[in-house]
């Protein structure tokens, strides 16, 4: 079957593993002339971030050009990788972009600490040309996101030369990768309407596009057919429902409903089920099979809540006499792996007697 005109021209570069991240990595290194990252930085670090650059060095190109780009390039008298300051009323999100869902958590830590410690990285933003003025995310929508609730009115921004489509969608898509803040669940949501909506005319096709296997496509696809709201009790606990865990979850839903289902994820999260676990359930082999009924939840006996500047992030509960749990959620890696350290410390210490 001949690729979609969507999709026509850009093959994904052939890759011997199915792994998603070494695919986005592989990927990364082989973008050329899209953002060059040390012309960037020298940019920024020479003062031209508050505002299009009107020097003589703004025509100097970096390689092949689409029309549309070089013509606003040299309009704005703008210097290729260039980071400067857009107002964020000129942002907007791409119909392309890899994310759907976004964590109202994670945005509000993220806009506290933008507002503490300004914006450290800039987004990547294509120009609208039907629209002069206005720009479309590429990468940095929960930026974009969290600089809106910390009252920002600007965004630090380099413009790329990409068409919106599959080529914007795939550098958003390999850098949440990198960073591991892309998601099954996200996958699903917009694969499935890249399907639908005839970007792509199969999943085989789209699997060639992007370079991964065709299993990793239907494990997506199955997973959009589960409800939004289904999806968005997954989406907040990413170390416990990763795809495995998803598509089980899917294969349950598909037999008992909604209800049922909702009640099933309550139960990996209390009870801290396996993957193999849920899979016996799906199959009817376990305890599970009376997931169709509410399962008993042993009350707790206390219960604090913690916050970090601020903002709830979670608590830790107390359960008859000898069990506590504490349960965290929305934090950065940083701040994930800084509290393990500290928790880890005190036990070692003697602080806490295991």
């Amino acid at each position: 079957m001949k690729p979609s005109q969507f999709a026509k021209g850009f093959k994904a570069r052939p890759d011997s593993t199915s792994s998603e991240k070494r695919t986005a990595l592989d990927r990364l290194n082989a973008i050329d002339g899209i953002v060059d990252i040390q012309q960037a930085s020298q940019a920024a670090a020479n003062g031209r971030s508050s505002a299009f650059a009107a020097d003589d060095t703004a025509d100097v190109t970096t390689g092949a050009e689409t029309d549309d780009y070089r013509a606003w390039r040299r309009a704005n008298r703008y210097t290729a990788g260039q980071i400067i300051d857009l107002p964020l009323k000129s942002i907007k999100p791409s119909p392309f972009n890899p994310r759907h869902f976004y964590l109202k958590t994670s945005i509000a830590e993220l806009a506290v600490n933008l507002a503490k410690q300004g914006q450290q990285q800039a987004i990547h933003v294509i120009p609208d040309y039907a629209s002069p003025g206005t720009f479309f995310v590429s990468d940095g929508g929960r930026r974009v996101r969290a600089l809106k609730e910390a009252n920002k009115e600007t965004v630090k921004a380099v413009v790329v030369d990409l068409p919106i489509g599959i080529e914007s969608y795939k550098l958003g898509y390999d850098l949440n990768v990198q960073r591991d803040s892309q998601t099954v669940f996200d996958n699903a949501v917009v694969w499935r309407r890249f399907l639908d909506e005839k970007h792509f005319q199969s999943q085989r096709e789209l699997a060639e596009h992007l370079g991964l296997d065709e299993s990793t496509i239907a494990v997506a696809l199955s997973v959009a057919k589960l409800p939004e709201n289904v999806m968005q009790e997954m989406v907040t606990r990413p170390d416990r429902f990763g795809s495995n865990m998803a598509y089980q979850i899917a294969r349950y839903h598909t037999a008992r409903g909604s209800d049922a289902t909702l009640r099933l994820i309550n139960k990996i999260t209390s009870d801290d089920l396996s993957t193999r676990q849920v899979a016996d359930i799906v199959k009817g082999r376990a305890s599970g099979q009376a997931g169709s009924r509410t399962p008993s939840r042993q009350r707790y006996a206390q219960r604090l809540e913690i916050k970090l500047d601020g903002i709830a992030v979670g608590d830790l509960k107390s359960y008859g006499e000898d069990r506590l749990e504490l349960r965290l959620r929305g934090l950065s890696r940083e701040k994930r792996d800084e509290l393990l350290h500290q928790i880890e410390t005190m036990l070692e210490s003697g602080k806490l007697k295991k």
